[in-house]
Formats: C-alpha cells, sequence, structure tokens
C-alpha cells in the first residue's frame, strides 16, 4: 500500500505504532528499536495542513543522513541504519510506502525540550525583541534589525508540545526546572551550539545561512546524549542564501519559511488546517531540493 491519501500516513499494521507527529509516524519494531517515518506532511505553526508535499519525506530524511555522518563526531546519534535491506522482514514488506523515508533507530529516553539555537534574529525571536528587546528573556543590546546575525549564537529552548498544542520558547533557566539536572542542560547547551556551529561553518561554504534550527536529544542506557529525531532539515531550520542575504529585512529562504508567508498573507489562524495552493505546494518542494542538492551537491530521486 503506497503513501496515498490526501492526509499521508503511512500504514504498516504489523509494525506497532507509538505516535504520530506532525510530520513523522513512529513504529516500534522490538524493544530495542524504532522506525522513524517521514512522510510528506507539512506543518507551520504548529498546524498540519490538509495536504501533503510530494517527496518531502524522502527529502527530509536524506538530509539527515548527511547531517548525522557530518557531525558524528560532535554528537552520537542513534541510527542504526537507512538501509531498507538492512531493515528486519516485518519492516521490509512495506517497502512500496516506507524505502528512502525510513530510518531504524535505537529507543532512546527523549529529553522533553526543544534544543534551539539562533544565529541570527527572526521568526519568534524578532517578535519577541520588538517587544521586549529579549530572546526567550535573554536581554539583548538595542538596535539590532531583522534577520541581523546576533552577537554571538544563542540557545533558545522551548517545551515539546503534543500534537495539537504550541511548543513555548523558555528562559535557559527554567529547562533546569524540568529536567531537574542541571549538569544535563548545560550538556545539552553545549552539545547544541557545537552541533550548530559545525554545520553552520559547513553550510557558509556551500552559499546557505543557517539562521537557526531545532535539535532533538535522548539518553541512552548509560545515560550518555545522544543526537535524535530529524537534523537540520528545512523542516527544523531556517536556511537563506548567503547571495541574497541583506540585513533588515525578511529574507528568502530554502526552508518551510515560504509556507508561513503563505500563511501569513491570508490572515492564517494559527489553528485551523487547510489546503496550500498547488502553486505552494511546487515552490516548497522546489526549494526542498535546491537546498539538498546545495548542501550535498547531488539531487534526490522522489
Amino acid at each position: 500500500m503506497a503513501l496515498l491519501t490526501k492526509r499521508n500516513y503511512s500504514h504498516c499494521p504489523d509494525l506497532k505504532l507509538v505516535a504520530r507527529g506532525k510530520v513523522r509516524d513512529l513504529y516500534e519494531v522490538d524493544e530495542k528499536s524504532l522506525l522513524f517515518v517521514a512522510t510528506d506532511r507539512i506543518s507551520a505553526f504548529d498546524v498540519t495542513m490538509k495536504n501533503a508535499i510530494p517527496g518531502k519525506g524522502k527529502i527530509l530524511t536524506e538530509i539527515s543522513l548527511f547531517w548525522f555522518d557530518l557531525l558524528k563526531d560532535v554528537l552520537p546519534n542513534h541510527l542504526i541504519t537507512a538501509n531498507f535491506d538492512e531493515m528486519p522482514t516485518k519492516v521490509q514488506q512495506y517497502r512500496d510506502q516506507l524505502d528512502g523515508r525510513s530510518i531504524l533507530v535505537k529507543k532512546m529516553r527523549v529529553v522533553p525540550i526543544e534544543a534551539i539555537v539562533r544565529g541570527y534574529i527572526t521568526g519568534s525571536g524578532w517578535s519577541e525583541y520588538k517587544k521586549k528587546g529579549t530572546i526567550c528573556d535573554i536581554p539583548l543590546p538595542k538596535g539590532l534589525v531583522e534577520s541581523e546575525k546576533l552577537p554571538e549564537v544563542l540557545f533558545t529552548p522551548s517545551t515539546k508540545a503534543e500534537m495539537g498544542d504550541h511548543d513555548e520558547n523558555i528562559h535557559p533557566t527554567k529547562m533546569v526546572d524540568i529536567l531537574g539536572d542541571k549538569a544535563l542542560a548545560e550538556n545539552i547547551t553545549k552539545s547544541a551550539i557545537a552541533l550548530y556551529t559545525k554545520a553552520s561553518e559547513y553550510a557558509a561554504t556551500k552559499g546557505i545561512i543557517i539562521a537557526d534550527t531545532k535539535f532533538e536529544f535522548g539518553l541512552d542506557e548509560d545515560n550518555n546524549l545522544v543526537l535524535v529525531d530529524e537534523v537540520l532539515t528545512p523542516d527544523s531550520s531556517r536556511f537563506w542564501p548567503a547571495s541574497k542575504y541583506e540585513a533588515g529585512r525578511t529574507q528568502d529562504s530554502f526552508d518551510k519559511q515560504f509556507v508561513r508567508n503563505y500563511l501569513e498573507s491570508i490572515h492564517f489562524d494559527k489553528q485551523s488546517s487547510i489546503e496550500l495552493p498547488q502553486s505552494v505546494v511546487d515552490a516548497t518542494i522546489e526549494k526542498y531540493k535546491e537546498a539538498f542538492f546545495l548542501l550535498t551537491g547531488r539531487n534526490v530521486s522522489l
């Protein structure tokens, strides 16, 4: 059964469905492993749209695999394999709908924090700064303009919302309260900034500015911090073409900011799922393809 429904849900009855996120479906394979499936669903403002972006899940998977490999010396990750021929037999029976958009990963205790790192002032950070002169209640110098490079990289965590709810930006000190472990909070902060720094320096050599991104972390059986979920994709990051960058305005982008901008233009209520027009669907997938090609030098087969 292929991924044919407009809502784009995978259907694997012989696997235990653990969760359906805004974009990903998560299955338990056995007591030690999970299957992450990147569907073609797209969300914006924490709302999943009614129609999908065909091929998006495969691009997200390939980009995450690229970054997992590049960043593995900074922090271990949860990947077991993305080679479908190496998947368990009960997974392989669903090859027609899962191949190219799935990764087999180690089970981890997921840390209940969205680890957001910002190198530039944009999005919700820019909105807060205009009102209060802060991002996540962290004071910043006066006089910054939209999309300006921040004086230093900022770690600005948020809570992890359940599907249908909204993530909440929090001051880094509140992360300690949520985790109940100061050393873990410090390790997350240090690791997130190190991951962003290496990735942004690499992307800069390919003509891409990574304005900000979101990481997620887990803990293995020995309480070691591990990078999990997707990594530095156009869904979890803001990618800007360096050749068109100009501080003081909204930037062109290779990410789903294009969808957000469309929704803002129609005064989207940030609550109700809607159907995106075909022109927005087509333009979005082209931006994702371009980002993948610039980063890797390869085209993805959709």
